[in-house]
């Protein structure tokens, strides 16, 4: 027999579910997500499997040298080179590589058409201007974006709902105090802090997740300390305390899960804004290193050659794409929570 919060999860998901637009969005976003996090099975410039003269090798998992295929090098193995592919494929040798024999930092050095290229029978979606595969740094791009904004709204969720609870629940000077001092920090020129930081450390997605995340948790604070300050004058709650409960456990475990709504709603909105701030980052140049694939990069690139279409259509395909998405479960997710259609 299912329990009232069980009864209440599966009265959410039915309605979820009947949202047809934010539930196929999502089986499609994660989809994509899941295909992207084997980028390296998907594209890569180095084969899957190797057979020469009856022993199998994994180029995937561990470098060979190139005296290993009866090459004269000991450096490890160039698998686009024409002496190794031959020496792979002879003699009843066989190897497998991906479906986009391209890795996001492979030059194709046997481009005839001045880069970047537009799209043929070996660059599916042609090459940048440093001769990369546009199709490979779309792939290893987006699953960099959607990692780095699942981890940095996991961070400002935390600090956000830490925050924004103590201010809810104290209530006071406390909270006085907090909201003056969040105040004076949302004031703060975030660009130009960036901009500093930038030119003094050298560039990281940990310098990158660092920085973002001090500003990131702002926002949802207000919300959640909104929900705390409601909820704390309940009778439940005065007779927890009356009880002797502690306030930890009053907080964490009595009023949260009450005041999730606006955690769970915000979620899918804080990922596209968080996607967008690092293409954005990476746009301006201020993002992660190079070779790092990078939408924003690509979308740079794009600006300054006007006239390879295919750099700037598919990564703005694959950003709004992304964003639509992410949009449409949130709005799935913000009618699923509606407390009045509960």
């Amino acid at each position: 027999m299912e329990t009232k919060p069980q009864k209440l999860s599966s009265r959410r998901w039915r309605r979820f579910k009947a949202n047809r637009r934010g539930y196929y969005s999502l089986i499609l976003f994660s989809l994509c997500f899941v295909l992207s996090l084997g980028a390296e099975i998907l594209s890569n410039d180095k084969p899957i499997l190797v057979s020469y003269q009856g022993q199998f090798y994994f180029p995937l998992l561990k470098a060979y040298p190139e005296t290993t295929f009866g090459g004269v090098f000991e450096t490890e193995t160039d698998y686009q080179d024409p002496f190794v592919r031959k020496r792979l494929t002879s003699d009843g040798n066989h190897v497998l590589f991906p479906p986009n024999p391209h890795s996001y930092d492979s030059i194709n050095l046997r481009i005839r058409q001045p880069v970047p290229s537009p799209p043929d029978g070996t660059n599916y979606l042609g090459t940048d201007d440093r001769g990369r595969d546009v199709l490979a740094r779309l792939l290893y791009g987006f699953r960099l974006s959607v990692i780095f904004a699942f981890i940095l709204t996991f961070i400002g969720t935390v600090i956000g709902i830490i925050t924004g609870a103590l201010q809810g629940y104290l209530g006071g000077r406390t909270d006085l105090f907090m909201q003056r001092f969040i105040e004076i920090w949302s004031a703060m020129p975030e660009l130009y802090l960036l901009i500093i930081f930038a030119s003094i450390f050298k560039p990281s997605v940990l310098l990158l997740l660092i920085l973002l995340s001090i500003f990131g948790w702002m926002g949802l604070a207000d919300y959640v300390r909104a929900e705390f300050l409601k909820g704390r004058n309940l009778d439940y709650v005065k007779a927890a305390k009356a009880l002797g409960v502690g306030n930890i456990t009053i907080m964490f475990r009595h009023l949260l899960p009450n005041g999730m709504t606006p955690v769970i709603t915000f979620l899918p909105f804080r990922v596209s804004g968080s996607i967008l701030a690092l293409t954005s980052l990476d746009f301006l140049g201020l993002g992660v290193p190079p070779p790092t694939p990078s939408l924003g990069e690509l979308l740079a690139q794009g600006k300054n050659n006007i006239e390879a279409w295919w750099l700037s259509l598919t990564t703005f395909g694959v950003l709004v794409g992304t964003l639509i998405l992410l949009i449409f479960i949130g709005e799935a997710l913000r009618e699923t929570f509606d407390p009045r259609k509960v």
